[in-house]
């Protein structure tokens, strides 16, 4: 390999840096939401220097942006993306919901879910960052009713069902299990969670044996 086609050594350490950082960032304002997020926090988390962490965000506004876009992420690789194994239709659908389930009962996040905690802190403060929050929430809606539509179009949803009403339904019940199962019993929330989105597909499919029974 020419020199010039070798990866700059600095550069990927760098990167990899960046990454631990929001990552890091990701999961305090899981907590605290993105206004608890400051430079001289997330290096005193790393135990890198503040000083270091410039090189890569000079302001607040920048880092808060940053932080939603690898939380995206994380969100798509940890939910979106194993539901992408299922059957597409209504069985994919409940994997997607079932996947958002796991990511909340595995602690992937201290606070359960960054976008529970970002979107109550910036819904009524106008600007980039909330802008980028409610992107976020409009985008993850609309592959939810994408699956919808999707299992609707297969015929193995009934072709009456109010595709935006199950969309609103299925993401509501996972949302509440975010401070629901922190402040209740965890397993009792999440069986609710469960069997709620399960017996609603079952209930709007044209052949309910291919979902399962509980």
């Amino acid at each position: 390999m020419a020199d010039s086609e070798r990866p700059d050594g600095r550069r990927v350490r760098g990167e990899r840096t960046r990454q631990a950082v929001l990552d890091t960032a990701v999961a305090l304002a899981s907590v605290d939401g993105l206004d608890g997020l400051s430079l001289a926090r997330l290096s005193g988390a790393l135990g890198v220097s503040k000083s270091g962490l410039f090189t890569h965000w000079r302001d607040k506004e920048q880092l808060q942006l940053d932080v939603i876009d690898r939380a995206r992420k994380q969100w798509g690789a940890l939910v979106m993306r194993p539901a992408q194994d299922a059957p597409a239709g209504v069985r994919r659908l409940l994997a997607l919901h079932e996947a958002r389930l796991a990511f909340y009962a595995e602690d992937v996040l201290p606070g359960g879910c960054f976008f529970a905690a970002v979107q109550t802190e910036f819904d009524d403060r106008p600007g980039a960052v909330r802008d980028r929050v409610a992107q976020s929430v409009v985008d993850w809606v609309r592959h939810i009713q994408d699956l919808v539509e999707e299992a609707i179009a297969l015929g193995e949803l009934r072709a009456d069902v109010d595709a935006a009403q199950l969309t609103f339904e299925i993401d509501a019940l996972g949302e509440a299990v975010v401070t629901r199962s922190r402040l209740m019993d965890r397993a009792t929330v999440l069986a609710q969670a469960h069997r709620a989105v399960l017996e609603r597909l079952r209930s709007c499919c044209t052949d309910p044996s291919i979902l399962p029974e509980s």
